[in-house]
């Protein structure tokens, strides 16, 4: 099956966020998922990460709904804010 990519913004909303390690969780296993950190901002209360990941869609799909149940934020981003 053909790999895909998807821009996404990832954005933990408090304290507790921040320090779980929400990406590692989501990826764990999917080793057949890869992803690039393109831009992050994180304080001792909020994280913003913009993350380009690269899979099947079917694997990608379930990655950032793992994402999501943890209470992560996924929003996509529009191609030209990370390439322009």
């Amino acid at each position: 099956m053909a790999k895909i990519n998807k821009r996404v913004w990832l954005t933990f909303g408090n304290k507790t966020m921040v320090e779980t390690p929400a990406l590692w969780r989501a990826l764990k296993d999917y080793p057949d998922v890869s992803f690039d950190i393109r831009q992050a901002s994180v304080t001792a209360e909020i994280g913003v990460m913009a993350v380009l990941f690269e899979g099947e869609e079917k694997r990608l799909t379930a990655v950032l709904q793992n994402l999501r149940d943890q209470g992560v934020g996924v929003e996509p981003i529009e191609k030209n804010v990370l390439e322009g």
